[in-house]
């Protein structure tokens, strides 16, 4: 596995250098996200959308590091909300929108060929727009065009994975307009004191020993991250986070949500990218002559050498605990969501914790790196905010101390020389 040095990530000079264009200071930004975009919607009139009447339906048309905006949306409208909510990253755009539903479709740039693909279909429809991303891009004058409405992500926001509370409060703003959700302006407040409050604990100036987010790229650096939310709203953060590690820190991932990932991420712990596995293979391997040569080198011994170093690390993101009260800061009975109403009784919330707890005691059994990261008590979307805000953070420690620039990939470069045009 590859090994994360600790002192780039506590050294000055090491963090300018690899981190070029300001990721760290970027994901700081992110209370200030939540109240700018709350004064840039008030500006554009999304108190107005659709009409200002509720759609039959909505499709949240986004791709890459701004999908999770169409993941969140449709957990905080909740399994009671009085229209359905689909998502799409690219065309074609359904059959079924008219004339009657609201597309919103997001990019930081303005310029993503599925989003802006989607939008411009769905005005020669006749739909409802709502559009989020930069000024003067072809996404925003397509809205114009078609009367709709375009809230603008402010030019100094130069990537969606640092952008997320920019591009997601004006759909969630809208939501709360449409009577979809229920997030009013106490709760965006209290999310962004939350974002302030963890940008402050998770700066760079904060040693390695007593910062959240870079002990945590630490054990992420363990092996090949596996990340569990233990609960509808941690599924998101969990999706979200593998975005963030392949784009951010260049490390595969794989996500899961409880109950249904339970058995998949346990029976991963039976393979050969943990100690007990590939020691079983290595073991095969070596009686037959065949295979162990393939999986721990021609010139190792299984039985001399030792095992492989593991090579999965698990870390499960966790809801605010079933102890803590129903309801936190700006959180009061009429700024619930259905997904909070439907979903929080202490049944459920019990059941959700002895499964996360069964998953962590087998994966530390098994003697793999498990971590856990849990949201304090909240609304929801505060409670989003902690497990977002932490891996972020953790993502980008990870890539300066892998030796890697978190915002620059040659490759991505290529990519993009060989399809523009």
């Amino acid at each position: 596995m590859p090994a994360l040095n600790p002192a780039l990530v506590d050294d000055d000079d090491a963090l300018a250098r690899y981190d070029s264009r300001g990721v760290l200071r970027s994901l700081a930004t992110a209370g200030a996200q939540v109240r700018e975009a709350v004064r840039h919607s008030a500006d554009a009139g999304v108190g107005r959308v659709a009409g200002g009447s509720r759609p039959r339906s909505v499709l949240v048309a986004a791709t890459g590091g701004t999908a999770v905006v169409g993941d969140a949306l449709a957990w905080f409208a909740g399994s009671g909300s009085p229209v359905p909510i689909d998502t799409r990253s690219h065309g074609p755009l359904p059959g079924w929108v008219g004339s009657l539903d609201l597309v919103v479709a997001v990019s930081q740039s303005g310029r993503a060929a599925g989003p802006v693909g989607l939008a411009a279909e769905a005005a020669r429809r006749g739909a409802f727009l709502l559009t989020i991303g930069a000024p003067d891009s072809p996404l925003a004058a397509l809205c114009a065009q078609a009367r709709g409405v375009h809230v603008d992500v402010p030019a100094t926001r130069t990537s969606s994975r640092t952008a997320l509370w920019s591009m997601l409060t004006p759909v969630l703003l809208a939501a709360e307009a449409l009577g979809l959700a229920r997030i009013g302006p106490e709760v965006l407040e209290a999310t962004a004191d939350r974002l302030d409050r963890a940008a402050a604990s998770f700066r760079p100036t904060s040693e390695s020993f007593v910062n959240p987010a870079k002990i945590l790229a630490a054990d992420l650096a363990e092996g090949v991250p596996v990340v569990i939310g233990d609960s509808p709203l941690s599924g998101v953060a969990a999706r979200r986070a593998v975005s963030v590690l392949a784009r951010i820190a260049r490390v595969p991932a794989l996500a899961g949500e409880l109950p249904g990932a339970a058995s998949a991420a346990v029976a991963l712990l039976d393979g050969p990218y943990t100690q007990a596995g590939a020691q079983a293979a290595a073991a095969a391997g070596h009686l037959t002559g065949q295979g162990g040569e393939l999986l721990t080198g021609i010139f190792r011994d299984p039985y001399l050498d030792g095992p492989p170093d593991a090579s999965l690390a698990v870390l499960m993101l966790r809801d605010a605990s079933v102890e803590a009260p129903p309801r936190g800061a700006g959180d009061t009975e009429g700024a619930r969501t259905g997904a909070d109403l439907g979903a929080g009784t202490v049944g459920a919330d019990q059941s959700r914790e002895d499964l996360a707890d069964a998953v962590v005691a087998v994966a530390r059994e098994s003697g793999i790196r498990v971590s856990e990261a849990r949201a304090d008590p909240g609304h929801t979307l505060e409670r989003l905010a902690d497990l977002t805000s932490l891996v972020d953070f953790a993502a980008t420690y990870l890539a300066i101390g892998l030796g890697l620039d978190p915002s620059v990939s040659s490759h991505l470069a290529r990519l993009r020389e060989r399809t523009s045009g």
